[in-house]
């Protein structure tokens, strides 16, 4: 594509404006983000040898043998999630609470970041315990053939969760309110209904309460999907960067990016378990399991290979994700128009998503993409169009 000089000059603008100072920071945060993903796998591998060696799992099959089916495949991966995410509490504070703010980005009280990290262990306990309590099952009733199976299983899974999570989950975390009266409100009812969207499903929450970052979501399935806005976006936008990033979102809504990622996600689901099927043996024998894959004792070291293919598998995960967030973006400037502001609503993301990454880190590590990037294309349209 020949270069444009213009494209060039109003993109660079863009991304110079944040000057050099959070630019380098920037670049160190995200650089540290990629870091945390290798750590995290080596802490999930001490935490899995930790439990299995501990045996604690082995016992309460063995005190559970004769109790009811399901009751042994729901307590034991119950158990283990629970312990887990005890054993791995250090690190969860240093990740998400000290290091967020150390760069600025959260002013969360620990004491809210725990509490709120409790309510989140309970509601993983229970419904990760009965989603793996429905996988063994599965894999005792289909023998074989338990992963063609799996698919379907995490399809439904998250088709739920996503129903359930506008109604009964985020709620616990944040307050989600209707936009107050006025222009901002009026321009949302306005571009919601050229959408056809319901103008009460768009919604303003206390983002600022656990993140200072400039966000925006979409989320839920049927009636109760929803679009939602960070107060932290809303106090720093202007109504046309509201404008932009909310016909991003109602893009995401309408293009039916969820029902994609319902669909990527199921895919996955089949290749990781049937990698975890034939492998299960030598991954429970490194760590000292006995265990074979059917039994609930053996989950720590089922998940752990679900966690190492999710990592393995995130470049092709990522792509597709870029590609849901580009058509978003176009979106946005085919239906609101507004280049300039959607480049100045991105600019202030990339204090905490680099802007700036080289190809190979942009395509193994960011699940948009780069702020650089999404900026030209918008200046691509302005210049287009004008």
């Amino acid at each position: 594509m020949q270069a444009n000089p213009q494209v060039d000059a109003a993109t660079a603008s863009y991304i110079d404006g944040l000057g050099a100072e959070a630019l380098a920071k920037a670049a160190a945060y995200t650089a540290g983000n990629h870091w945390l993903l290798l750590w995290s796998l080596v802490v999930s591998a001490i935490v899995t040898w930790l439990i299995v060696r501990s045996g604690v799992l082995d016992r309460m099959q063995a005190k559970l043998e004769r109790r009811n089916g399901f009751l042994r495949t729901f307590l034991i991966p119950a158990v283990f999630l629970l312990i887990s995410s005890l054993l791995s509490l250090p690190f969860a504070i240093y990740t998400d609470w000290w290091r967020e703010k150390e760069y600025g980005r959260s002013s969360q009280p620990l004491a809210d970041f725990l509490s709120q990290g409790a309510i989140s262990l309970a509601i993983s306990v229970v419904v990760g315990g009965l989603f793996l309590a429905a996988l063994y099952w599965l894999i005792n009733r289909a023998e074989r053939r338990w992963w063609i199976w799996s698919g379907g299983l995490t399809a439904a899974a998250f088709a739920f969760m996503m129903l359930l999570s506008p109604i009964l989950i985020e709620p616990l975390f944040n307050q989600y309110k209707p936009v107050p009266a006025g222009p901002v409100r009026a321009a949302l009812e306005e571009m919601a209904a050229k959408a056809n969207i319901p103008s009460d499903r768009i919604f303003m929450y206390d983002g600022s309460r656990q993140s200072n970052n400039f966000t925006a979501n979409v989320s839920g399935v049927l009636g109760s999907a929803r679009i939602a806005i960070a107060d932290v976006a809303l106090k720093e936008a202007s109504l046309d960067e509201v404008r932009a990033v909310t016909g991003h979102e109602i893009g995401h809504y309408v293009l039916g990016h969820i029902w994609r990622s319902l669909i990527v996600l199921s895919v996955l689901a089949i290749v990781l378990f049937f990698l975890a099927d034939r492998l299960f043996p030598v991954f429970a024998r490194a760590f000292g399991s006995t265990a074979k894959i059917g039994e609930p004792r053996g989950v720590p070291v089922l998940m752990f290979m679900v966690g190492v293919g999710a990592l393995i598998a995130m470049p092709v995960t990522n792509t597709l994700s870029r590609m849901s967030e580009s058509e978003a973006d176009a979106y946005s400037l085919r239906t609101e128009d507004k280049p300039d502001a959607l480049s100045s609503a991105l600019v202030k993301t990339a204090e905490y998503r680099y802007p700036r990454p080289n190809p190979v880190q942009e395509a193994i590590f960011y699940t948009h993409p780069s702020v650089e990037r999404r900026v030209r294309r918008a200046m691509e349209w302005k210049f287009r169009q004008r």
